[in-house]
């Protein structure tokens, strides 16, 4: 093949929109060779708020990637002012699996998991951001301070969770709704120094 011929593939289904170098049989394919001309392209239409799911739909969304053979990661948190810890531990939880979700705690959760003056950024703002991630194949925004009835309709193949969690510390009904379905829990610690505390800290420290 000659130089600068070389084909990308994109692949699309229902579930999310990404590159691979061999898609799947129920992948609907668009071939994009290197170096043609964009107008001659066929083109994808991309937006990130299309990944942004409400609760109530999660349950359905999740059979239809079961019934397309899609093994699928979830984890959960605040993720209030996204730093390098976050894109680490997102990126290392996308890769145990075919298609990441993150649940995003609703503002009223925040508030009172982390104190006065948090969430900085709007739940809204927050599930908006990590859709953005090219690791982030979904989101989901859940009001309740557990993240029990999100996992129950999610359903994860794997449930990730970042610090110093173990199986004992856990939440034990969110557990529970994890390995009753058949999934896995696995601990991921975060990447050291690295949290929203320590840089709002920083930032009224200036």
């Amino acid at each position: 093949m000659p130089i600068g011929s070389r084909l990308f593939t994109i692949f699309q289904c229902p579930a999310y929109i990404g590159f691979r170098q061999n898609p799947q049989p129920h992948a609907h394919v668009l071939r994009f060779p290197v170096g043609e001309a964009p107008a001659q392209r066929q083109t994808v239409r991309v937006n990130f708020l299309d990944k942004i799911l409400p609760l109530e739909k999660v349950a359905s969304w999740r059979n239809d990637l079961r019934k397309q053979g899609l093994k699928l990661v979830v984890t959960n948190g605040c993720f209030d002012i996204l730093h390098l810890g976050h894109v680490t531990y997102l990126e290392k939880a996308r890769q145990m699996g075919d298609l990441l979700l993150v649940g995003v705690n609703g503002d009223a959760a925040v508030g009172a998991l982390k104190g006065p003056g948090r969430p900085v950024n709007t739940q809204e703002d927050r599930a908006s951001v990590l859709a953005a991630l090219a690791s982030v194949g979904a989101v989901a925004i859940f009001e309740e301070p557990s993240a029990t009835h999100f996992l129950r309709a999610a359903q994860p193949d794997v449930y990730v969770k970042g610090g110093d969690y173990t199986l004992e510390t856990l939440n034990q009904e969110e557990r529970r709704a994890v390995e009753s379905a058949g999934g896995k829990i696995v601990l991921i610690p975060f990447v050291p120094g690295k949290s929203t505390t320590k840089l709002l800290k920083t930032i009224m420290g200036l």
